[in-house]
């Protein structure tokens, strides 16, 4: 009797070891698992599939697949690889009809299946059924968000056809998972087309779908890297309403954040500058004998004279040491300078003008600090600035 008990362990640890072998194998070697453990649904299920997609164009592979699929659902019939190597088979031979209602049985039964959201997708795209491909790609990014690798280079590609974009923002607006995800990736996305992400971005914009200002104004400058300047600046002005292109924004230094766009103003932080913007005032400092930009701003002024006005406080060093306001073209050759006057003079008001021609339609405007040979270096504030057009 003890020899029998033994001998029923040994078999149930044999078993047992072979299947936990199958199932560490399941993944990369479905077919050794099939050999170790055939009786289980599963397993013979995984064998099919790959059995079946080995070789599409052998049709003895896909003989043995099916049979092995068979098989798989007579031992599990909840057995989705099984169903899914049907599926894959009956699309080989051509019976598209029989594929989709061995993938939608497939779906009903998990929407955790990989192959079987990717043929939902494809099979709304070959029925041209934007909706449902739409629904399809928001049922995988939901159930697996790993496939946000595979299917967001898609999402964005497709972004770009007038056709699908509507659908696409109305996707969007039903606050999907992953969609802040999505947007992100689609504004830090170096292969992005600038145009087109332009475009589903102020589509965003116009239904109201919320959006980070980060992603905001990182398409603002990505539009501005590629030479877009009235892109850059229609989305620019869609998401800052009031925003006047005759003008330079923000003249009471409300701040953009802490990742403004190059039409916000732009200060600067290293090489001995320290400066901020709070409570409508910009604030800088500045390390002795240290040159350099404070602050900046891009602007897309039409040619014509523009007056530069605005108001400091506790500025203090000689005329050779103070900041000045200066227009430059894109190119880098300068336009104008407006000097800093001693913030006692004049109560800290300053003035003047600059001009801009006609071939310079993309222009920066920059506050950019003098080397002090004072102990202290410099430091001061400024609290009103405009750049404004004359009549």
């Amino acid at each position: 009797m003890r020899g029998v008990l033994a001998a029923i362990v040994a078999s149930i640890g044999y078993f047992g070891v072979t299947f936990a072998l199958a199932c560490a194998q399941a993944t990369s070697n479905p077919l050794l698992a099939y050999r170790l453990a055939p009786y289980d649904g599963r397993l013979s299920g995984r064998a099919a599939i790959a059995t079946a997609t080995t070789d599409i164009a052998d049709a003895s592979k896909r003989a043995r697949g099916e049979r092995l699929a068979r098989r798989a659902l007579l031992q599990d019939p909840m057995a989705v690889p099984a169903i899914t190597a049907l599926g894959v088979n009956a699309e080989a031979r051509g019976d598209i009809a029989a594929a989709r209602r061995l993938f939608h049985y497939a779906q009903l039964l998990t929407r955790r299946d990989q192959r079987t959201q990717l043929w939902a997708i494809e099979d709304a795209v070959r029925r041209d059924d934007v909706a449902d491909a739409l629904r399809q790609h928001d049922i995988a990014l939901r159930t697996m968000p790993k496939m946000k690798e595979l299917l967001y280079p898609v999402l964005r590609q497709a972004s770009a056809d007038d056709g699908i974009r509507p659908a696409l923002v109305q996707t969007l607006a039903k606050n999907p998972i992953w969609r802040d995800n999505f947007i992100d990736y689609v504004a830090g996305d170096k292969d992005s087309d600038p145009v087109a992400m332009a475009s589903l971005f102020m589509a965003l914009q116009r239904a109201r779908v919320p959006v980070a200002a980060t992603a905001q104004n990182r398409v603002v400058d990505v539009l501005l890297g590629a030479g877009k300047n009235d892109s850059a600046w229609n989305y620019y002005a869609l998401i800052r309403p009031g925003a006047v292109r005759e003008r330079s924004r923000d003249p009471r230094f409300s701040g953009a954040g802490e990742t403004p766009s190059q039409f916000d103003w732009v200060p600067s932080n290293d090489n001995g500058i320290a400066s901020s913007m709070s409570t409508g005032v910009f604030d800088f400092s500045v390390s002795p004998s240290i040159g350099g930009v404070l602050l900046r701003q891009d602007q897309l002024l039409p040619p014509g004279t523009y007056r530069l006005t605005g108001h400091t406080s506790g500025i203090d060093q000689p005329n050779d040491a103070r900041p000045y306001w200066s227009l430059a073209c894109q190119n880098g050759k300068e336009l104008g300078r407006v000097p800093l006057p001693d913030s006692a003079a004049d109560n800290g008001v300053f003035s003047g003008t600059v001009t801009v021609p006609l071939a310079c339609p993309r222009q920066t405007l920059n506050l950019v600090a003098r080397p002090s040979d004072s102990v202290g270096g410099s430091s001061g504030q400024i609290n009103r600035m405009e750049l404004i057009p004359l009549p």
